[in-house]
C-alpha cells in the first residue's frame, strides 16, 4: 500500500474524491493510500467466505460486506477497506451515503506478501480502537492458515490458529462456523509457498 498524495487533505475531501474514484484508497493522517489489486486466490477465498457466512446470517440481525465497504476509526480519523466486514444489530454509518461503517463486529483480512505486515501491525492496532470489534481474522492466501484474535471483556485478546483442512473455525461473536475446507474451496496453493511456510524461522 503506497501513498498517492504528499499534500494533506481533509477527511471530507477524501470522501468526496473516493466516492468517484475508480480505485480504492485508504485514508490516514491527511494522506490517501492506493489499495493493491487482488489475486485470483484472494477473490476466490473472499467469495467462499461471503457465501458460507452469508447463508448462516440470513436469519440473524447481521450483514456481511466485502471489499467496497469502508470502515472509519473515529478516534484517529482513519478510513480503511477491510476485505470482509460483518456488522450486527443497528449498523451505524458516518453519513447518509451508508458506505462508511462505524461499528463492525468482525473484520477479516486475506493476507498477501505486500499487505501482511500492515494487516498484522498498524491496521490491527488501529482497528482495536473500534469498541464494537470482537473478532479480527487473518487468512493466508498462500497456504492453509487462519488466525483469529478475539476480544475479551477485559479488552485483552485471545489468539487462535487453524492450519488443517479438517479444522472448523467458530466465530463466537456472530455464532457462525466456517470450515477451513470451505474457505479454500477451488483455491490452488503454489507448492513453493507451502514449503516456505513449513521452513523453521
Amino acid at each position: 500500500m503506497l501513498s498517492r498524495e504528499h499534500d494533506k487533505i481533509s477527511p471530507a475531501e477524501y470522501l468526496s474524491m473516493e466516492r468517484y474514484s475508480e480505485i480504492r484508497n485508504e485514508y490516514f493522517d491527511g494522506e490517501i493510500f492506493a489499495m493493491a489489486g487482488a489475486s485470483r486466490e484472494h477473490n476466490q477465498i473472499s467469495s467462499n467466505i461471503v457465501r458460507v457466512i452469508g447463508n448462516q446470517l440470513l436469519e440473524k440481525p447481521c450483514n456481511i460486506y466485502s471489499s467496497d465497504m469502508k470502515v472509519k476509526v473515529k478516534e484517529i480519523e482513519k478510513y480503511t477497506y477491510p476485505d470482509i466486514v460483518i456488522a450486527c444489530e443497528t449498523e451505524t454509518y458516518a453519513d447518509d451515503n451508508n458506505d462508511v461503517l462505524l461499528n463492525p463486529m468482525v473484520i477479516m483480512e486475506i493476507l498477501s506478501d505486500s499487505t501482511e505486515a500492515y494487516d498484522r501491525g498498524a491496521k490491527f492496532a488501529h482497528h482495536q480502537l473500534l469498541d464494537s470489534l470482537v473478532d479480527y481474522i487473518l487468512i493466508s492466501q498462500y497456504f492453509c492458515q487462519v488466525e483469529i484474535f478475539t476480544r475479551r471483556d477485559d479488552d485483552t485478546w485471545i489468539y487462535s490458529k487453524y492450519a488443517t483442512m479438517e479444522d472448523v473455525v467458530t466465530i463466537g461473536s456472530i455464532h457462525c462456523e466456517l470450515s477451513i475446507s470451505e474457505i479454500y474451496r477451488k483455491v490452488t496453493f503454489d507448492q513453493r509457498d507451502v514449503d516456505r511456510n513449513l521452513r523453521p524461522i
